[in-house]
């Protein structure tokens, strides 16, 4: 019996299941069978072309999906039913999160358990304008966690999308309810798993793609049709008697679609007065004892649908349009005159002479002092003195800034006039697009990491990553460009492919990874003093990356499972913001104990990489610095594929690792656990990964960033970089403590 039945039913509309079945055809299954109840002979033709273990049941055109689910479910044989409309699409490697998220759930029950019956998770959406873009589900996936729980108790996920593709199903569970499961209404039957199920956990990853079709290429619908919507929540909410939690939000869920649809369709006057009848009929029948209108403007639509009064929203509606409209002009007015203003104050000020003793530093969108910007701040204090740096720093993180430090408000009349007239500006990220490139002015770009990712241009072909970035703002920031710092020529590279314009590439070294080989053994035992690691225990920094195509951040690892695999001698340094909370978490005492040390908020991270004895990581650019220190690095990739394809990669990390790799929680703590994290072919692969990425960091990458930008001193004057072999990485903390 397979685990997983992908189950992908419809007709082959638009040609979209070819690119389906392709997808899932060069992504063998492992513990999955796929079934297409192919409805249409173009449908059936398609889907016998593929695997032949693909399970093609025909169907007659004009089937309907009902029709089609039953008879693909009548076929599987998987303990899980995953339904895949043949329209819709797959990420790389989605089955096999699912079958794995669901092996996981069946092992954790127990006989005395109520079962889990439905898995949800994450989507993303491709238009006909548009392609897989996030969902704004993550954030109610992230706040349920890993953990398998009742609808009541976790009654936001009724907001999730309602879609049969973001949610697998126990096939007991859909046997069992298959009558009032299988609809032709998809989002009633989405719901409708929901306010059935026993319990419900969460997968907080895109496993499914929605494709929205455009609306001219369907077959029109009447305006009619609209009133099928009143059917389709009171049908739900009669499934939630004594259930105030599920039925509060599906409530207040029916209340805003029936108000939106409403105010947005262009119904006919007839048509539009009896949505709004039964609508209102629909709100106070259904209301729960208690409930409390929305404030402001939505509770005054609220309490209009439930009056009945169709004449007064008419002219709430026509009110309210008329003064959005003032609103908008008083504050595009406004907008005007500010802008005038601020580019009066900044045209002036770039009529002065540039400043040649002046510097504006940032980093990281203007947070503070740090990274690459800090380190090379720190050097020119040193080695120009005569130079005046200026930060630039946000009013939130102003207060936070070391004492003494000159720095300037995004916005304000001073900080227009520092970035008119200084000689130098360095940046980790880029500065806004109204920043005027003077010809005598010098922009350094330092980056903040080594490219696993795709970045800049490269980012086209991966429009989830991209989040609608405007392309060609990016190039006129990049032609102002003097200096391109890098820190491998891997880099070096990528920068010239991903951000192509005429800078100088400085191959120098990140001057934020010189303190890896400056740092000595006190600087090591006091960083791991202030963090409050025990001598002698092992510190392991676990330190995951952000997915661009989850909306919230849920824990990858069950961090006090294991803590408990690794034993009272490790310390785990969590470099990440997770979802335990209350005085029965699990992580209470390990926290109290000093076993789980929360570093989220904790700077500089290179402090963290001096303290630690070994990293864990997926694909964060950490562990191309924490690489220098020549300590090991162990790859946690539950979800490389699904990575790889929505972000876009420049190499195979699986291959060319920097340790060892795991794939599964169980993995990763075999690998510490047996010593694996540290043997001869830990240390092999962390060689070459060292001989590739940490090419140019040497401990005086600042210095040389600074006598060649700042100090106009030739290349040949320079100090050389040293060959691998000749640096001495700063001591581990056990040879700290020797």
């Amino acid at each position: 019996m397979p685990q997983l039945s992908v189950i992908v039913y419809g007709s082959n509309a638009q040609g979209h299941l070819t690119e389906l079945l392709d997808s899932l055809e060069s992504h063998p299954l492992t513990d999955a069978e796929v079934i297409v109840a192919a409805v249409g002979a173009w449908a059936r033709e398609t889907a016998e072309a593929h695997a032949p273990e693909t399970i093609v049941v025909p169907l007659p055109d004009g089937t309907g999906d009902a029709e089609a689910r039953a008879a693909g479910a009548a076929r599987a044989s998987g303990r899980w039913l995953h339904f895949v409309h043949a329209e819709d699409g797959l990420p790389a490697g989605a089955p096999r999160l699912i079958a794995e998220r669901t092996t996981e759930l069946d092992a954790a029950s127990t006989a005395a358990d109520t079962p889990v019956d439905v898995l949800l998770f994450d989507h993303v959406t491709t238009t006909w304008q548009t392609a897989a873009r996030p969902s704004r589900d993550g954030r109610h996936l992230a706040a349920v966690g890993r953990a398998a729980l009742p609808l009541d108790e976790a009654a936001d996920l009724v907001r999730l999308t309602p879609l049969l593709g973001n949610r697998a199903l126990r096939a007991t569970f859909w046997q069992a309810h298959e009558e009032q499961l299988n609809t032709d209404d998809e989002p009633r039957a989405a719901h409708t798993a929901l306010l059935l199920a026993g319990r419900v956990a969460c997968l907080n990853q895109p496993a499914y793609e929605h494709r929205v079709l455009r609306p001219e290429s369907q077959p029109p619908r009447a305006p009619e049709d609209r009133l099928r919507l009143i059917d389709h929540y009171e049908s739900l909410l009669a499934l939630t008697k004594d259930r105030r939690a599920p039925r509060t939000v599906l409530y207040d869920l029916m209340v805003r679609d029936l108000v939106r649809t409403f105010a947005r369709e262009d119904l006919p006057d007839p048509v539009a007065r009896e949505f709004f009848r039964r609508a209102s009929l629909a709100a106070v029948r259904w209301r729960p004892e208690g409930h409390r209108r929305p404030a402001g403007l939505e509770g005054v639509r609220h309490g209009l649908l439930e009056e009945g009064a169709y004449t007064k929203y008419r002219a709430f509606q026509a009110a309210n349009r008329t003064r959005r409209a003032a609103r908008k002009a008083v504050r595009t007015r406004k907008r005007r005159m500010g802008a005038k203003v601020r580019d009066h104050q900044y045209q002036r000020a770039l009529s002065r002479p540039v400043d040649p003793h002046l510097a504006v530093f940032a980093a990281y969108w203007e947070r503070g002092v740090s990274c690459n910007p800090a380190a090379i701040a720190a050097k020119l204090a040193e080695l120009a003195p005569h130079i005046h740096p200026v930060w630039v720093v946000n009013k939130e993180n102003a207060a936070l800034l070391p004492p003494g430090t000159d720095h300037v408000v995004p916005g304000t009349r001073r900080y227009w006039e520092t970035l008119a007239t200084a000689k130098y500006l360095t940046n980790n990220v880029n500065f806004p697009n109204a920043v005027v490139k003077r010809p005598d002015a010098i922009h350094l770009q330092t980056h903040h990491g080594t490219p696993l990712k795709r970045m800049g241009l490269d980012q086209m072909d991966h429009p989830a990553a991209a989040k609608g970035l405007d392309f060609a703002a990016l190039l006129a920031r990049i032609d102002k460009w003097d200096y391109s710092i890098s820190a491998n020529s891997h880099s070096t590279r990528m920068w010239q492919r991903a951000y192509p314009s005429r800078y100088t590439s400085l191959d120098y070294g990140y001057p934020r990874n010189d303190v890896f080989y400056t740092a000595t053994a006190a600087d090591v035992r006091a960083a791991r003093d202030r963090l409050g690691i025990p001598p002698g225990k092992t510190a392991v920094l676990y330190a995951p990356t952000h997915r661009d195509y989850e909306a919230g951040f849920t824990p990858r690892l069950d961090l006090a499972a294991l803590a408990d695999r690794l034993g009272e001698n490790t310390v785990l340094l969590v470099r990440a913001h997770y979802f335990y909370g209350g005085a029965a978490s699990p992580l209470t005492g390990l926290r109290r104990s000093g076993r789980i040390i929360d570093v989220s908020s904790y700077d500089p991270v290179e402090e963290l990489c001096l303290a630690a004895d070994a990293l864990v990581t997926d694909y964060s650019s950490i562990m191309f610095d924490y690489a220098n220190l020549d300590r090991p690095i162990v790859i946690y990739a539950d979800d490389w594929e699904t990575y790889r394809t929505t972000r876009g990669v420049y190499f195979d990390l699986m291959t060319d690792h920097p340790g060892q790799v795991a794939r599964t929680q169980e993995e990763l703590a075999e690998i510490f656990v047996s010593g694996a994290w540290r043997d001869d072919s830990a240390a092999k692969a962390r060689a070459a990964f060292r001989r590739r990425f940490c090419e140019y960091d040497d401990g005086r990458a600042a210095e040389r960033v600074v006598r060649r930008v700042f100090l106009d001193e030739p290349e040949d004057a320079l100090p050389p970089v040293l060959p691998l072999e000749d640096r001495t990485p700063a001591p581990t903390p056990e040879e700290a403590t020797a």
